[in-house]
């Protein structure tokens, strides 16, 4: 494995702190991460950002069909320089058209070591495609991972974790440290795997409506849920929402588990439309759950 450095060198080039370019140096790493996929030769993948290609070579070893997006096009240069034959869309993996890079049937596999700025949004992106992809494997900042994979009642618990536990189960593969990467950044990173499921349950409604009720639920995660959900839409629809739901409102959102938030959902959806709601439930940001990039 030739060290990223070196590598940088020969394309005269340097990581590129906008795109959040940490080069995996590891190969332990490497051979762990593609193993967790555990690749037929029949599998498809898409890579996201393979940058020098270290991912790239173990996933093309084990024979399956590899489709990559990489925004960088000097390394996507160095790629082609590398594999002439490699199957490369150079763009932004938050903008390019998925079912055009992926095209059917699903079942695509996704292996990626992302940029811990843009690691949330895409892997929020590749769950609302389950008829697309069937399973993934990513790289994340040690703290987003712990947010992903908290249970109830979990310090870390947070909507992100709501969101991707009703559409996933996740596991953990490793944990690496800051000098498994060039340059090191200054924190943990994690690799989690993802099994999606073919039909989220989100409780009657739609992914739009249960998101945005959970969202709105953390968005104040020292109030309780009656003044979370009161502070997007009319207080006494969020005290008839909890009741229906079998919920206390004096509780807050990380004490629910997953069959709580869906009866929540279901209830506000049902009280809203009893009570002739016309405007729209309030949007509520995710502002527990933005990554940081001190990297």
């Amino acid at each position: 494995m030739i060290h990223p450095s070196v590598r940088l060198r020969e394309l005269e080039q340097r990581a590129r702190r906008r795109f959040g370019q940490n080069f995996l140096v590891s190969e332990e790493a490497v051979d762990r991460i593609v193993r967790a996929a555990s690749l037929q030769r029949t599998d498809r993948v898409l890579e996201i950002g393979p940058g020098l290609g270290v991912l790239t070579e173990q996933i093309r070893g084990s024979g399956a069909d590899l489709r990559c997006v990489e925004l960088d096009r000097d390394l996507a240069a160095g790629l082609r320089q590398q594999w002439p034959d490699l199957h490369l869309i150079e763009g932004d993996a938050m903008r390019v058209d998925l079912p055009e890079v992926c095209p059917p049937p699903g079942g695509w596999k996704v292996i990626a070591n992302l940029p811990y700025n843009v690691a949330t949004p895409l892997l929020l992106r590749f769950l609302a495609h389950p008829g697309i992809f069937s399973s993934m494997v990513l790289m994340f900042q040690r703290e987003v991972g712990d947010r992903i994979q908290a249970g109830p009642s979990h310090p870390s618990r947070g909507s992100l974790s709501v969101q991707v536990q009703v559409r996933a189960r996740v596991r953990h593969v490793l944990t690496l440290p800051p000098g498994a990467f060039h340059p090191a950044p200054k924190v943990h990173s994690v690799v989690l795997g993802f099994e999606l499921l073919p039909a989220p349950d989100f409780g009657g409604v739609s992914a739009r409506v249960f998101d945005r009720v959970v969202r709105l639920g953390f968005q104040h995660r020292r109030k309780t849920l009656l003044n979370s959900l009161g502070s997007g839409m009319m207080r006494v629809d969020a005290q008839s929402a909890c009741d229906a739901a079998g919920v206390d409102p004096r509780r807050r959102a990380e004490t629910l588990d997953l069959a709580e938030w869906r009866r929540l959902a279901a209830a506000v959806d049902a009280v809203r439309a009893a009570e002739g709601r016309q405007e729209p439930l309030a949007e509520a940001p995710d502002t527990d759950e933005a990554d940081t990039t001190d990297a």
